[in-house]
This record gives C-alpha cells, sequence and structure tokens, in this order.
C-alpha cells in the first residue's frame, strides 16, 4: 500500500451502496492509511431532500462494514455518525484529506474555510467523478429506489 495521506475523510448516507459508492470509498483507502467515514445519523438522513426512504443507520451501517470487510480494509476504517454535512472534517486535526463527488464539492470548501477559523490546516480535497449508469445518467440511490436502475447502474426492465 503506497497511501498518500494517514488519515482520510469522507461521508455520506450509504443507502443502498452502489458502484458510486464503492468508487468513492475505494478511492478514500488508495489514498489513505486510515478512513475516517462519517455516516449520517437516522435524524440527519430525514433532514436532506430525498424523496423515497431511507435504510435505518445500523442496516446502513452493517452493509458498509460488509462492503470494507469484504474489500479487507475494515481494519483501516472508523465509521462515525454525522448529524450535519460536516462531520468532524471542520473539526478533527487528524484529517489530513477529503474525498468527495463532484456533487458534494462546494461543502468541503465550507468546510476548510470551518477549518480555517479553527486554525487548522486546510484539508486536500480529492474529487472524483459521478459514476454514471448505462445511459450515461448518473447513479443513485433515488434511481435504484425507483426502480430505474440496479446497484451497478444497469437500467431495469420495467
Amino acid at each position: 500500500m503506497n497511501a498518500k495521506f494517514g488519515v482520510v475523510g469522507l461521508g455520506g448516507t450509504f443507502d443502498e451502496i452502489h458502484k458510486g459508492h464503492r468508487a468513492l470509498l475505494k478511492k478514500a483507502f488508495a489514498v489513505g492509511t486510515h478512513v475516517k467515514i462519517g455516516l449520517c445519523t437516522d435524524e440527519f438522513a430525514g433532514k436532506l431532500t430525498k424523496n423515497h426512504e431511507i435504510a435505518p443507520y445500523e442496516d446502513r451501517k452493517k452493509e458498509l462494514e460488509g462492503f470494507l470487510k469484504e474489500n479487507k480494509v475494515l481494519s483501516r476504517a472508523e465509521i462515525i455518525p454525522i448529524s450535519d454535512s460536516f462531520g468532524t472534517a471542520a473539526t478533527d486535526r487528524s484529517i489530513e484529506a477529503i474525498v468527495v463527488s463532484r456533487e458534494t464539492e462546494p461543502t468541503s470548501r465550507v468546510i476548510n474555510a470551518q477549518r480555517k477559523e479553527n486554525s487548522l490546516k486546510a484539508l486536500k480535497v480529492i474529487v472524483i467523478s459521478m459514476v454514471p449508469a448505462e445511459n450515461h445518467v448518473k447513479i443513485s440511490t433515488t434511481r435504484i429506489r425507483r426502480g430505474e436502475i440496479d446497484r451497478e447502474g444497469r437500467l431495469q426492465k420495467k
């Protein structure tokens, strides 16, 4: 392993872990020795503008742990419940970099502004592109829950 950073952070709801989630997580473990994963609490997930049900925190955490175990990185991970878009990234001095999707990149700028206010070093921001489905539209849990695509981005027959 040739990790570039000691501690990397990322966050999300991680409901119906799909190809896009896996790309984000794999990138974090590729660049970080230890990865702090902020997982939205049920209360925070309920405030998000999702027009579908979201699995309970414990179910999402269990699925996330399964993915980490399957990829042999569970020992390098720490799952932290988060109750806002910033989690501990604005205050945790051990985090050196943050992995975000193009869609959530603006939040990383806010986090770095907060870190500056907290006299902390800015995080290196690593942006991954959104992962497209077969029809070139981004893969999302919303589309999976609607039955449009599966977790790999394959179009589902109606």
